[in-house]
Parts: C-alpha cells; structure tokens; sequence
C-alpha cells in the first residue's frame, strides 16, 4: 500500500511542482514530498514484520528521516500521529484505520506554530472527518478509504476559496494535491484495482536513489579503488529545446531509462524548460552528447572518483585517526553557490549544507551535519521558509543541544551571522541572532515560468521578476531595469549598504551599471558586489 502510494506520487511530482503559487523557477512541493515519501517507503520496505502497527512505525520513521521541506515535514507528521495511534496492532479495523488519520492531522497541527487552512494540512483533517464519518456507518476498511479519498478531493477543490493567493493565481494547493495522490495510491491497493501499467514496485536501487539524491555523493572507503564501476560523477544542465543539436523531443521516462543504462547512482529531474542530471558512469561524454539531443548544455561537472578515492585513502594512511575535540559552538548554514557559500565561511559558518530553493535539505541531511560539525551546541541558519520544519524537526531529535534562527533569506542569513556571540549562551545567541533579521531588506531578481497575476503584478513568461521579502514587486523583460527598480523599493532614508550577490547567470559588467544607477539616486548608500553563483536567482539583494 505505501509503496503504491508513493509510486503515484512519485508519477505526479513534477505536476504538484506545477501547482506552485509563485512562477519561479522552484516549485518543488512534488519533490520534496516524493523524496520523503520515498524514504518512508524504502523503510517499509527494509521490514521483514507483518504486524501492520510495526511497518506503520517504520514508515513514521523513514519520513521523519527523509523529509524535506515543509511538505515533506507535515507528511511525515501525519503519519507519525497515524503510526502512534495503530502502535502494537496486528490488523486494523475500520474505525480504528479512520482514528488513527484523526491522529495524524491532530500531530500534525501541532507541528506547525501557525496553521494556515488552505494547505496540505485542510486536506488532510477534512479528509480525516470524512473517514470519521463514514466508519461509523460501515466495518469495511475499503469504505472508509473511500470516504478518505471523496473528502480530500472535496477538500482540494476548496483551497482557493480559503488561501486567496491559490484563487488569484488558479490553482489548488499542491501539498494538498500530493496528499491526495498518495491516498489515491492507498486505495487502489486496498479495493484491488491497481492498473498494470501504471503499477511499479520501487526496488531497493531504485529507492535509495531517489533519497540519496546528493549532487555529490561520496563513494565510501571500505571498498577498493579498483571495485569502482562507474568512475565519474556527472552532472549535466539542459535548456529544453534551445540549440542546433537538437533533434528529440523529450520524454522523461525515456531519458531516464537511458542514461540508466550506461550508469547509476541516477537522478533526472525536469520542468518544462530544464533538465537536471546527475548519475555515475564510464562514460561522461555520452550523457553530455544525450543531453545534446534535446537541448543547449547550461552546465557540466564531471569528476573522476577513482581519482578522489585514492586521494581519501592515502590522506587516512598518512593521518591516523585520533578523537577530535569538540568545538564550542557549530554553526551549519544552508546555501546554494560557491561563492555565498565563500561568504558564509568568511562570517565564520562552520558548515555549509549545499540545498535552497532547488534542493532542500532533508531532516536527516540537518542531523548528519550536526555531527559532522562536532560542537557542543549548534546553531543553524536555515536561509529559506521551506526548510524550517525539517530544521525544527532535527534539532528537536538531535542529542546535541540545537537551535534554529528562522532566517528566511540568504541576506536574513548573513545579518544574523554578524550578532553572533561565542561568549553568550545558546539561547541569548538565538535571540539577538534572530532580532538582527529586522535589520535588512531581502531581495531577489529571478525569471517567470508561466503567465500569471499575482499580488496586483501582471507577469508574463520569461519576464524579470523583482521579489522584495517575498512579495513580488515588478515584472518586466529587462532583468538590469528590474533589478534597478527593485532595489529603489528596498532603499529607504536610513540605509546605509546595499548588496548585490551575483548568480551563475548573472553578468559582473550589469550588477555595475546597476550599482552606477543607485549610487547615483541615493548619494549616501554604499553598493557592494559579491559573486555568489548561485541557481534560480541571477541577483540576490539586501539592504542594511
């Protein structure tokens, strides 16, 4: 049953990422709830128990490891309340298999400081009623399935008229709209009407895969140089259709199915633009020239792990392993971009967890480098909304005292950075920390994927958006005029610094004719350029 709910989802991921309000190029809802309900599957499928209260633990568990995101978080919530309420029960009747959704929307609720109806969250209690409801009228576990399945398409079909921004844009929620295909995938086991073609058993490769999507995984010292199969690490970016080598048109089961032919270790993901590609192989060449076929290559990485392999080993046979003293205070930064990265390590960030928009770290990645920063107490600077459930949540798990400042943006990141005190105590570091983020402006410049209207701004694909603290601002073709005007929105009387961070596609000869035009209309306002190269957002801005 879990693994067909988390097969549809998987099928559907990338329409839930579609569903996202804001048409920036980061709808990653679909994602990141197919890669925690990916894990929760991967450990029910490791189970050799029968016991349905058993595997439901194992699959509250794999969630809570593998979520990502909000969404991914509030997933795994539900069924950490469903598997508490079934705990020790062999075989479930129908109003105790209704009960214990009941309890996953009540643990859930209380996971999120402020509930915002509208979301994956309305869904799932309305849905959650309607299995109430109907277990009170009938024995059959299929019928209160049923019932879960109409309220949660009842309950979806509602969002926009309880979350205005949903209506204004023309969508359905799409965390609620992944919790339905994951339901819609429960029922098809229970009632037996899985349709063949559309059925696929996740294997153990296939599972791991998904939840290990790292763009870099490390290969592990217990195996020799020499039992390497697939020796370079490939990445590859593809601009969907831009090019003289194209001659395809791009499917994504038959891409994948490809390059699973020549590698592994694979991951592909796609929108309707770009193609993101990351896989193991013998043959880097081959994947670039694949790529080819069906677009313009925005990006190549390849490197040789035969080659670092060797490196690690012979770094651990010079240096013998000895216990390594634990500094004071760690502080883990999540960020996208060498050079943001640069500057995070500059403001004395101990660890940088590679993730943002594009990627968001999972609980277990967050706990992973809690340990790997080894201090006494942790500090972690989420740098965007989406990842705050999964930072709560590890800390909240973590042995190591930890706590998370609720830094929304790269710039919020940076500023919090400066008020930190290795002198102060955990908590008072928390507190002047997250009191710093009212003292800047947080901006980005990024693309537009559709057509839409949003908060009074008419957009139109490809246009230049100007997002200031989260709102969009201005759209217009002209990336250096948005950039310009959405910076004069930012300024005000008593600033001082602005901030422009360079993204990979961004250009160093325009962020200085946009810092020419705001030092000219603001005489007292210094302009400082960094390279950031970062994804999604060719200029990322602050004000101080």
């Amino acid at each position: 049953m879990v693994a067909i709910g988390a097969n549809r989802l998987n099928k559907n991921a990338e329409f839930v990422n579609s569903l996202n309000v804001f048409p920036v190029p980061d709808g990653d809802t679909g994602t990141n709830m197919n890669l925690s309900m990916t894990s929760g599957a991967k450990a029910v499928n490791s189970s050799t128990s029968e016991s349905i209260g058993e595997l439901a633990e194992a699959l509250s568990k794999g969630l809570l490891m593998g979520a990502r995101g909000n969404s991914g978080v509030i997933l795994s919530q539900l069924f950490r309340g469903f598997s508490k309420a079934i705990v020790g029960k062999e075989t479930l009747t129908a109003s105790e298999f209704a009960a214990a959704f009941t309890n996953g929307v009540e643990t859930a609720y209380k996971a999120v400081m402020k509930p915002v109806e509208g979301t994956i969250l309305t869904v799932a209690r309305e849905s959650a009623k309607a299995g109430e409801r109907k277990a009170k009228d009938t024995t059959d576990v299929i019928e209160v399935m049923e019932a879960v399945v109409r309220g949660a398409k009842k309950s979806l079909a509602k969002t926009p008229d309880l979350l205005p921004v949903l209506k204004e844009v023309g969508v359905v929620d799409s965390g609620g709209q992944g919790l339905l295909f994951i339901y819609e995938g429960f029922l098809e086991v229970l009632s037996g009407n899985v349709v063949e073609e559309d059925y696929h058993q996740p294997n153990q490769k296939e599972m791991t895969e998904m939840v290990n999507a790292e763009h870099h995984r490390s290969v592990s010292n217990h195996i020799a140089t020499e039992e390497i199969k697939f020796g370079y690490c490939t990445e590859i970016m593809v601009k969907i259709g831009e090019g003289e080598t194209v001659d395809s048109e791009f499917d994504y089961d038959t891409f994948r199915n490809h390059l699973n032919e020549i590698g592994d270790s694979l991951l592909v993901v796609a929108d309707d633009e770009i193609i993101k590609v990351h896989v193991h192989t013998e043959r880097p060449g081959e994947v670039m020239n694949y790529g080819q076929k069906f677009g313009s290559l925005m990006k190549i990485k390849v490197d040789n792990m035969r080659l670092q392999h060797e490196t690690i080993l012979e770094h651990e046979k010079e240096t013998p392993a000895a216990p390594v003293k634990k500094i004071p205070y760690g502080i883990i930064a999540i960020a996208a971009g060498e050079g943001v990265q640069n500057l995070f390590k500059s403001l004395g960030a101990h660890y940088i967890i590679s993730g943002g928009q594009t990627m968001n770290p999972s609980t277990e990645d967050i706990l992973k480098a809690v340990a790997a920063v080894n201090a006494e107490k942790v500090i972690i600077l989420p740098n965007n909304k989406n990842i705050f459930m999964a930072a709560d949540q590890a800390a909240e798990v973590s042995e190591t005292p930890v706590v998370v400042v609720p830094s929304k943006t790269i710039s919020q990141g940076m500023t919090a950075m400066l008020a930190f005190n290795e002198m102060n105590d955990l908590a008072t570091n928390k507190e002047e920390m997250t009191n710093e983020l009212e003292n800047v402006v947080s901006g980005q410049v990024t693309v537009a994927v559709r057509d839409t209207a949003i908060d009074g701004v008419s957009i139109s694909k490809d246009d230049y958006m100007g997002i200031i603290e989260g709102k969009i601002k201005i759209a217009k073709p002209s990336r250096e005029e948005v950039t310009v005007e959405t910076l004069r929105q930012m300024i005000s009387e008593d600033s001082e610094i602005v901030t422009i961070i360079l993204g990979e596609d961004a250009e160093l000869a325009e962020a200085e004719n946009i810092a020419a035009a705001i030092e000219a209309d603001f005489e007292d306002v210094e302009v400082e350029i960094h390279e950031g190269n970062q994804p999604v957002y060719p200029y990322i801005l602050s004000v101080e």
